[in-house]
């Protein structure tokens, strides 16, 4: 019903069983609800959050309880396997472990796991327990919780309360009715020059008429590729000398797809590093929203890495130190702080000269200057993503970090992070790769690439650097600056630790 990899038939954390039909049938655990309620087959989130810091203010049995499942099992992604242990022991260890989101307790076993979970089941044939550790004192959506009985006093104080607000706000609307009819005509007349003028100010990006883009692309022939929102296409702009230029269309004007439009236009306009994709314009014409992009003709990283040639070590190194700097140029030094969100191999652009260029920042969650992090729905790629967006926790720009952090060991090895093709467990390339590092195994990865071996210092640099930044806890990921310095060699880089504790996958 599921693969031994991923999510299953149904999203991460979910339950699938089979209906009648023999159609996968998908549910949320007690205390989980639905990521995107119009998907009943995608992921599950908690409703309420599990963090490291709360150990040490308050026994952990008094922060949390656990629900308990029977017949269903989550036979992937065991974190520790204890034994022997009865049922209370296992409830312990689990309640002590603040990465542990759940237990499988079966005759004297406990399976230790972490969320998010994977490929769960329902399976008559299980005779075990499933415990799924939830938050105590959490009151899931939709329960009012306890009501406080009012006294007649309260009640008779509230009644007046709400005559005199009712008086009072009868005739400040009036006030405001007035004012507001007596300006209308004034805004309405200014708003469309106000519009254009933000535009220009905000981004100082040429405005395309649809025709314009249609002719130019001859009526979208060309397609590069195509994303969530729509294709991208190749054209070309007259301007004495033949531009060529990407048109990203976006399908329909949908939320999202509007939300990306405006995020684009007025954040990567004001973005300026060689390392970023350089945004042109854009296209603002009824239910029309497109936007413009310099064409970089090498394609894509991945179609750089994962193809038949084998880029030179330089290349890739080079490249490498290229997209740490975008990524710090985008954390810390452009006017507005900018999480990408969504690092990987197609969203890395290589121009003529094999700089890497960061492109697509329509999964982009922008941030005040003030904030330094933010709860968003789960974005990114499967294979990318890291562990806190499964855990109702705040994201951060460590969560690019850990993307990063995959994304460079892609680079070192030229496979990618998820190779179905091969069989075991070291499909799953950051187990691999840690494992082949700790068994000083390097040469395993790069597949006797000399000139990587003859460069060692900076094979050893590079994979210590991926490590650090594929921890699970977010905390121990360095930033993105710290990250550019040690694969410059400007500071040392010291042995990392376990990123996931307790596993380990055999490096042949």
């Amino acid at each position: 019903m599921g693969a031994d990899l991923g999510s299953g038939s149904c999203g991460y954390n979910s339950i699938c069983s089979l209906s009648v039909d023999r159609r996968p049938d998908c549910t949320c655990p007690q205390e989980f609800s639905l990521l995107d309620q119009n998907d009943k087959h995608g992921s599950c989130i908690p409703n309420f959050e599990i963090s490291c810091e709360d150990n040490g203010k308050n026994s952990s049995e008094d922060l949390y309880d656990f629900v308990e499942l029977r017949y269903v099992d989550y036979p992937s992604g065991d974190a520790e396997h204890l034994q022997p242990q009865n049922e209370e022991q296992c409830r312990k260890a689990c309640l002590n472990d603040c990465l542990c989101g759940a237990v499988i307790f079966l005759g004297y076993n406990c399976w230790k796991k972490k969320l998010p979970l994977s490929n769960g089941r329902v399976d008559s044939g299980f005779n075990g327990k499933t415990l799924i550790k939830f938050k105590k004192g959490h009151i899931p959506p939709g329960n009012p919780g306890l009501q406080i009985p009012e006294t007649k006093t309260e009640r008779d104080i509230k009644v007046i309360t709400g005559t005199v607000l009712l008086v009072s706000s009868v005739f400040v609307n009036f006030i405001l009715i007035s004012t507001l009819c007596f300006c209308s005509s004034f805004i309405y007349r200014n708003k469309v020059a106000n519009v254009r003028e933000e535009n220009n100010v905000e981004s100082n990006l040429r405005s395309f008429t649809y025709k314009e883009l249609t002719e130019a692309t001859e009526g979208f022939k060309d397609e590069l590729g195509r994303g969530a929102f729509g294709g991208v296409y190749k054209g070309a702009i007259k301007t004495g000398f033949t531009n060529f230029i990407a048109v990203k269309k976006l399908d329909g004007v949908v939320e999202h797809g509007e939300k990306e439009f405006k995020t684009e236009v007025n954040v990567i306009g004001q973005t300026h590093h060689k390392n970023l994709v350089r945004l042109l314009g854009f296209c603002d014409e009824g239910q029309h929203r497109l936007l413009v992009y310099e064409f970089l003709s090498n394609g894509t990283l991945a179609d750089f890495l994962f193809g038949s040639l084998r880029p030179s070590w330089k290349q890739r190194t080079q490249i490498a130190f290229g997209i740490a700097r975008g990524l710090l140029y985008l954390h810390e030094e452009c006017s507005t702080q900018i999480i990408h969100c969504d690092i990987k191999p197609q969203n890395i652009l290589i121009d003529d000269y094999y700089n890497a260029r960061i492109s697509d920042f329509g999964l982009a969650k922008l941030l005040a200057i003030n904030q330094s992090q933010t709860k968003t729905a789960i974005r990114g790629t499967k294979g990318y993503v890291a562990p806190e967006w499964f855990r109702n926790t705040p994201v951060t720009v460590k969560v690019d970090v850990y993307s990063f952090g995959v994304l460079l060991l892609e680079i070192i090895c030229c496979r990618r992070s998820v190779d179905l093709e091969i069989s075991g467990t070291g499909a799953i390339l950051i187990d691999w790769a840690y494992d082949c590092y700790r068994h000083g195994t390097l040469d395993a990865l790069i597949e006797d690439d000399m000139e990587a071996m003859n460069d060692v210092s900076t094979l050893e640099g590079a994979m210590k650097v991926a490590i650090w930044c594929i921890q699970e806890v977010p905390s121990l990921r360095p930033t993105m600056r710290k990250v550019t310095q040690m694969l410059e060699g400007v500071v040392e880089v010291p042995a990392p630790p376990n990123p996931f504790p307790f596993s380990e996958i055999s490096c042949s």
